[in-house]
């Protein structure tokens, strides 16, 4: 079951971390001509790092494109990314990252030798369509290389996502929104669904709270 990370000393401590070497990685990108950003407007900012009972803490990242040689070209990006990611954790004398589905995943991180909290980064590629919504980059596996696919999945109804929440916090609805957030976690860990990152989660969370109320 997921809960919110209570720790806010260590929680600073391990993201500003981790946000150090998404940073790097979008600096390193501009020479390979990929412009992007990384989200301001993450877990941490809204409060909402979760923890899987007392497992490590994962770090949900988005790194948004906004320029590049060729938007549909998925499987360049992707391993452009997952190359200077690796640049980065091996400059710490960390491990290369995994390429999963729907994320770059580092390895468990952590300050000390022994202690029970370790952290990792789930690093999200996604970009902005043409209507507004968010989509993010999806590495299609098949267990044959040759026929892996990549393409960009749109996440429904999230061009308003933040507005919506500014909106519910201000109704003082926002409780009922981490309350929805940790409820859909826990659905998609339970039914072993690795394609609803805690970005999707959100935007399903503000929109079902939104919709409810409005």
């Amino acid at each position: 079951m997921f809960s919110y990370v209570k720790d806010k000393a260590f929680l600073n401590q391990a993201y500003g971390y981790c946000a150090d070497i998404i940073n790097q990685v979008k600096n390193l990108l501009i020479k390979d001509k990929i412009e992007s950003k990384m989200s301001i407007e993450g877990s941490k900012r809204r409060n909402m790092v979760t923890q899987n009972e007392e497992g490590s803490i994962d770090f949900d990242f988005n790194l948004f494109v906004t320029k590049c040689h060729d938007i549909r070209d998925g499987e360049s990006i992707k391993e452009i990314v997952k190359a200077k990611l690796d640049e980065v954790l091996r400059s710490k004398d960390l491990v290369d990252c995994d390429d999963s589905t729907s994320v770059l995943t580092t390895k468990h991180m952590y300050f000390t030798k022994g202690n029970r909290t370790n952290f990792s980064i789930d690093l999200a590629i996604t970009a902005k369509m043409s209507n507004g919504n968010y989509c993010k980059l999806i590495h299609e596996k098949t267990g044959y290389a040759l026929k892996d696919r990549w393409y960009w999945n749109e996440i429904p109804d999230s061009s308003k996502a933040f507005e919506k929440a500014k909106c519910l916090k201000e109704n003082n609805l926002w409780k009922e929104v981490r309350e929805t957030y940790l409820r859909k976690k826990d659905f998609y860990l339970t039914n072993n669904d690795y394609n609803h990152p805690s970005f999707v989660c959100y935007v399903e969370a503000v929109n079902e709270i939104f919709y409810k109320y409005s």
